[in-house]
């Protein structure tokens, strides 16, 4: 663990943040607080806390001291000034005389006392922050510090690896009791309090020196773990991709799950290693995790040849983690002074021999978030046992800090998106029709990847959407590039549930003066192209066997035919025989299979050039010729979009041409 300080950029972000007012204290305090955010061996997604001891003016004008401290939502990594809301700091000291203070009462005061009753609340740690007197004041999870912290002897150890730099605080759930404690463990001289099976604290009168002393403790730890020899017992090897896997294990585990597949160095080596099962009870390396990750991975057996069976054996595993999850739940409920309702029983983390640890979230993000959760756990877990043994808080304290009120209230409430926990594919994504599909279905809260031929564009478009949209270079007119899309998408989200077949190209010319090689590539694009999709499809939805929507863009072409285009109209033709056939046999499958015929839509297929020919031809305006249907509107892509989002919702329709023509008599289905 190396320093990232600069002087600098420390000078830097004074200047910047002195611009709108901040003092130079928290401009300190917010620059050290985001080096300790940007690395993942630290903190991980909202965990850990900082606080600076500084002075401010009420609105009277008069100066106080106040403790600003990391507030509530805010992430380490990105956190800016406001992300350190102030609390007046005299109050907070008083409470030290109390013999009791409920969570309750704690954040009442806390947010009481806030200068800006705008702000978050301050962190659940803000007490212990306020009653250790130092300027600065840094806590994290560290990796390497939790290796030595979850240990039988934990005490023994922390003296050892630390000597007397760091006082040594039992494990106490956070709030106000573990405050008081590590008041009573502080004394002037320490670098730092080790807060046993929990977390590393350290203190300076600097921003600076409180960030370099964590990282020298930390990096003590290190050393420590790097000197003990490490025993590696694999004994699972892949017999199949992820991208087969997954799939598979997706719908063992049922419908609206991401999963986030991760397999590095630690990740597999725990999965891999014959100690995983009993590993997999000893519980979470810092409490702060079981509410992301519950308080023990679900362990599958390595998938064999038979994934079919594979499958039957995981969906009775899931079922027995549930009926384990309800016990546990009632085992612990009385321990609670309060109603409690319990929350799923779906594990988050899947560990499998063979593959890596595959984390479940109900989006992409909070699949990533696992994610990260689960390898963390399993480098604290490697290096706990290279050390001694791997000993977290035991099944009590898990439950205690699971159903805490104040915990659980770091996961927002929210009501989900209509598809919210689906993936979807579509082709041809970098044209008008297929980028505006992709956003319309991630408005939705669908997770979507982006096949085209056009790679860059594709790309550009994804990453407009959002960091976990997925983009994929190919020509789906070669089923290897088709295959491999799916393999990729199936590997990042662990299956598919919507599938867009909308690549197309519109080859033009009377029939009779039509070459064979133009026939045959209008065939390639706009009818066989859809075949391999549907081929590949349809083997994701059957292993995973809970249904799924397969989608095409078969044009008005199909049912209208124009002069001129022939070869684009009979593929399209051929086509929707394809939809229909594709309907009669993967219905048993509970697979929907639907086709939209939109007409007139400004596109790369119908040019601003072609539009302004056909409407001079026809003596109208562009906006009259483009208005042409019954309604007498311009139909968008967007309504295209709308459309195969509308398509992807019906759960209880297959097999219908769906027109998105504005009204169009000759290309009506019936």
């Amino acid at each position: 663990m190396k320093s990232l300080w600069d002087d600098e950029d420390a000078a830097t972000a004074v200047a910047r943040y002195a611009a709108d007012g901040v003092s130079e204290d928290l401009a300190l305090r917010t620059y050290s607080a985001r080096l300790l955010g940007a690395e993942p061996a630290l903190v991980l997604h909202g965990g850990g806390n900082t606080s600076v001891k500084t002075r401010a003016t009420d609105l009277f004008g008069d100066e106080l001291e106040v403790l600003c401290v990391k507030g509530s939502g805010w992430d380490l990594a990105t956190i800016e000034p406001a992300g350190h809301p102030a609390v007046r700091l005299t109050p907070l000291l008083r409470l030290r005389g109390l013999k009791r203070l409920s969570d309750e009462d704690m954040v009442n005061v806390q947010r009481a006392n806030l200068l800006d009753q705008a702000a978050p609340n301050p962190s659940v740690e803000t007490l212990l922050h306020a009653f250790i007197p130092e300027r600065f004041i840094d806590h994290t999870h560290a990796c390497a510090f939790l290796a030595i912290a979850d240990q039988p002897d934990a005490e023994r150890l922390i003296r050892e690896v630390f000597g007397g730099r760091v006082g040594c605080v039992p494990y106490v759930m956070p709030g106000f009791e573990l405050a008081r404690r590590a008041a009573d463990a502080y004394r002037p001289g320490l670098h730092g309090l080790a807060l046993v099976k929990h977390g590393l604290f350290t203190f300076g009168d600097t921003a600076r020196e409180s960030y370099e002393r964590m990282i020298a403790l930390v990096g003590r730890a290190e050393a420590a773990i790097a000197s003990r020899p490490r025993v590696v017992r694999a004994v699972a090897s892949p017999v199949h991709s992820p991208a087969r896997v997954l799939p598979v294990l997706r719908g063992a585990l049922g419908s609206g799950w991401i999963l986030d597949l991760r397999n590095g160095e630690g990740a597999a080596a725990v999965a891999n290693d014959n100690r995983l099962a009993e590993w997999a009870g000893r519980g979470v390396a810092t409490p702060d995790h079981v509410i992301r990750t519950k308080a023990r991975p679900l362990v599958t057996p390595p998938p064999g040849g038979d994934l079919s069976a594979w499958r039957a054996h995981v969906a009775l595993s899931v079922e027995a983690y549930a009926r384990d999850y309800v016990a546990y739940f009632e085992r612990n409920r009385g321990r609670a002074s309060q109603k409690l309702v319990m929350l799923d029983p779906a594990p988050r983390i899947v560990a499998i021999p063979g593959c890596g640890l595959a984390a479940l979230g109900r989006s992409a993000a909070e699949a990533a978030i696992v994610g990260d959760i689960a390898e963390s756990w399993a480098q604290s877990l490697l290096d706990a046992e290279a050390v001694g043994r791997f000993e977290p808080i035991g099944e009590a304290e898990t439950f205690d800090m699971e159903y805490w009120s104040l915990e659980q209230a770091k996961l927002a409430r929210r009501t989900a998106k209509r598809l919210e926990g689906r993936v979807a594919l579509i082709t041809g994504a970098a044209g008008v029709i297929g980028a505006a599909t992709a956003k319309a279905l991630a408005s939705e809260g669908c997770e979507v990847a982006l096949l085209d031929l056009d790679g860059a564009r594709a790309a550009a478009i994804a990453a407009g959407i959002s960091r976990h949209a997925l983009s994929i270079a190919g020509d789906v007119t070669r089923a290897e590039d088709v295959d491999h899309a799916f393999d990729q998408v199936c590997r990042r989200f662990g299956g598919l549930d919507i599938v867009v077949s909308n690549a197309g190209e519109a080859i033009t010319g009377e029939m009779a003066q039509l070459s064979e090689a133009d026939l045959r590539r209008s065939f390639d694009i706009n009818f066989f192209s859809h075949q391999a999709v549907a081929k590949a499809a349809s083997a994701c939805f059957v292993a995973q066997n809970t249904g799924g929507a397969l989608l095409f863009n078969v044009s008005k072409q199909a049912l209208n035919p124009g002069a001129g285009f022939g070869a684009y109209g009979l593929a399209k033709s051929a086509l929707l025989a394809l939809v229909r056939q594709y309907a009669l046999e993967l219905g048993a499958w509970g697979v929907r299979v639907n086709a939209l015929n939109p007409d007139r839509i400004r596109s790369g297929l119908l040019t601003p050039t072609m539009i302004s020919a056909r409407a001079e031809a026809r003596g109208l305006s562009e906006e009259v010729y483009m208005a042409g249907n019954l309604l007498g509107v311009e139909v968008t892509a967007e309504d295209v979009a709308q459309a195969f989002v509308f398509s992807a919702l019906m759960e209880k329709t297959t097999g219908a041409v769906i027109p998105v023509d504005g009204g169009n008599v000759a290309a009506m289905p019936r």
